[in-house]
């Protein structure tokens, strides 16, 4: 693979599905966290960052491909992006493998409880009445995954689409 070889309409569409993917899981967990009432822990905002990062990132290598700028910028971005989402699913196999007990989680896991604190004796009350939520124990299951093990199926099929456009041949640009 020539990694300066011409890209066209493959990494243009695959930057965009990327950011689109990306976008999704982000919009989920803060859906589950701010509708749903559940706090993330010290693991899952962690599996975040990747996303955050990894968004403006797409933008700019579909931008790249739509507007010709060099091919290894346009890759570089795409395979950039693809390594972000291996990190992500990294975590998440950390994540799920302490929740299932199979290796210890981290002994300093924590969240600060969401709200809105103005004093200190408001942030003592939500000390005091919010625990925050263990690395080591899932929040829930859908179809026996935690949100830990759906984020490394996502980071995971992300992260294969982002490669396919880093590493693909260029089609025609429309």
């Amino acid at each position: 693979m020539n990694f300066s070889a011409e890209t066209g309409d493959l990494q243009r569409k695959t930057a965009l599905v990327v950011f689109a993917g990306m976008a999704a899981a982000i919009l989920a967990v803060q859906g589950f966290e701010h509708i749903g009432g559940y706090i993330p822990c010290k693991l899952c905002l962690e599996q975040r960052q990747p996303y955050y990062a990894g968004m403006p990132l797409m933008l700019v290598a579909a931008v790249s491909a739509w507007r010709g700028w060099p091919a290894t910028v346009t890759r570089g971005l795409l395979i950039i992006g693809g390594l972000l989402m291996l990190y992500t699913a990294s975590v998440g196999v950390y994540q799920s493998g302490a929740e299932w007990g199979w290796w210890p989680g981290p002994t300093d896991c924590g969240a600060v409880a969401g709200g809105d604190v103005t004093n200190a004796g408001d942030l003592l009350s939500q000390l005091v009445e919010k625990k925050a939520p263990s690395c080591d124990v899932a929040a829930g299951r859908f179809l026996g995954l935690s949100f830990a093990g759906w984020n490394v199926l996502a980071g995971l099929g992300i992260a294969a689409i982002a490669f396919l456009g880093g590493f693909g041949k260029a089609n025609a640009k429309s």
